[in-house]
């Protein structure tokens, strides 16, 4: 059978399943899909205002310097929203049309076993960030407590258990809960940042121009490596994008959906960036978190805000950090997706948060960002270049689920590819997710042409012989 993702509707991709992987890893039929254009964009808005993206804008501010001013800031940034988008709306294709998620996508490139070890590379960076947002969410949930009880409960370690307890509930529901989740963080949070900004420019309006608006800043280096951490905390969410795609409705044209990442993503992102700049820029802290207490001197208010950081944190691991490495547990262990829910909040507990992101700094967390970043940008480049140049959009979705089929074993073009991306990407950090796609994508392409000459994996590919 070959599947035609130009032609067939959502609702005919359907393969058998003998017991090989559970029912959450099957293609999403049309009329299973619940997620509408507007819901999606909500969804991507509250993934984009929170405290790990304010870290990132406040990691512009070192010693109390600014990197890039306010125009080098937001060029940045458009750059980095525009290749992000446009990698999404390629990357969630296959997904969106056929309804398979991406642990599933990975096979066609790298195969059964072969996708074991990619799947984890997506899976790990977001098991850390997981425990990474739930413990900037206990730091704000500690901030509230203290409030509430006069100072007498101080124990963010607690807040921290709390949070990742209430969010693995959650993540029980799959995305219809996703779905109402973020919707209410969206307007929520964003209402709530409004606040903030008010308050820095009434009350540090001066020394934040002079610390990052009106700064000398760069157009060298320190330029666009901001854009490869930009693009790297984004890596790992569009390499996946099938994971996404697959619960949105029929009918939404490839443009449409390019709008629907752009958007979002540009309004969310900005904003926050923004926030975490100037909150740094005012206090010379990079923990949002307390900032955000010495800048709104209101116990109060702090309380109102620190909820709004609580929520957010939340929305974030919600869309970005639970439902892909569940969805890599449940492959790798034939575990239910409900079990496999409950074993990734378990294993964020393990993540050491609080190692990336000091008082004084937040470069941990950006080395983070950049060193798992130069695995994915080879990795979303493989893929891109296995569906639309070798396969050019033809699929057999079953061949993906037939676990003694063609895509069996390990396709060696794929991990060598992989390897020379992440390689290439390690030699310049700092420009590395653009360095790993090009090298991991070029390097994909003439191995499968010259290399392997009896390979199944170039079944169904230009190279077929």
């Amino acid at each position: 059978m070959s599947t035609n993702l130009a032609s067939q509707s959502l609702a005919e991709v359907k393969v058998p399943n003998g017991g090989e992987v559970d029912e959450s890893l099957m293609p999403k039929s049309g009329e299973s899909r619940t997620v509408g254009s507007l819901s999606y964009m909500f969804m991507w808005i509250g993934d984009g205002v929170n405290l790990g993206n304010m870290t990132l804008g406040a990691s512009l501010i070192v010693a109390g310097a600014a990197t890039l001013n306010l125009v080098q800031t937001f060029v940045a940034a458009i750059i980095a929203i525009g290749i992000i988008s446009l990698f999404f709306t390629l990357n969630d294709r296959l997904g969106y049309k056929t309804g398979i998620p991406y642990v599933m996508q990975l096979r066609m490139s790298f195969g059964i076993k072969g996708s074991f070890i990619t799947a984890l590379l997506r899976g790990i960076p977001a098991i850390i960030w997981f425990g990474f947002q739930s413990w900037i969410g206990g730091t704000a949930l500690n901030e509230i407590a203290k409030i509430v009880t006069g100072g007498s409960f101080d124990n963010t370690v607690i807040c921290f258990v709390v949070i990742q307890l209430v969010q693995i509930v959650l993540s029980l529901y799959g995305f219809h809960a996703i779905k109402w989740v973020e919707i209410l963080a969206s307007v929520v949070i964003m209402l709530g940042l409004v606040y903030v900004f008010y308050v820095l420019m009434a009350s540090h309006r001066e020394i934040i121009a002079e610390r990052w608006v009106h700064s000398e800043g760069t157009w060298g280096l320190p330029f666009f490596a901001f854009i490869m951490v930009f693009l790297g905390n984004y890596a790992a969410i569009f390499l996946s994008a099938a994971d996404y795609s697959r619960e949105l409705k029929a009918g939404i044209s490839t443009k449409k959906r390019g709008i629907l990442y752009f958007s979002p993503i540009f309004i969310a992102y900005g904003f926050v960036l923004t926030i975490g700049a100037m909150l740094a820029s005012a206090t010379g802290i990079s923990n949002p978190v307390k900032a955000f207490a010495i800048v709104v001197d209101n116990p109060y208010i702090t309380a109102a805000v620190s909820a709004f950081i609580v929520i957010g944190a939340v929305a974030v691991n919600m869309v970005a950090n639970i439902i892909p490495p569940t969805y890599v547990i449940t492959m790798l262990t034939k575990l239910k997706y409900k079990v496999a829910v409950v074993i990734t909040g378990l294993l964020a507990f393990c993540s050491f948060p609080w190692v990336l992101v000091q008082d004084d700094s937040a470069a941990g967390l950006n080395t983070f960002v950049l060193i798992y970043s130069a695995f994915l940008g080879p990795i979303v480049a493989i893929l891109l270049v296995e569906y639309y140049l070798l396969r050019k959009q033809t699929v057999n979705v079953a061949d993906i689920y037939n676990e003694n089929g063609p895509f069996a074993g390990f396709n060696p073009c794929a991990l060598i590819a992989m390897l020379l991306g992440a390689g290439a990407a390690f030699i310049e950090v700092d420009l590395g997710w653009i360095v790993g796609v090009i090298v991991g994508g070029a390097s994909y392409f003439l191995l499968m042409k010259y290399t392997f000459k009896d390979s199944v994996f170039k079944k169904g590919t230009i190279f077929e012989r």
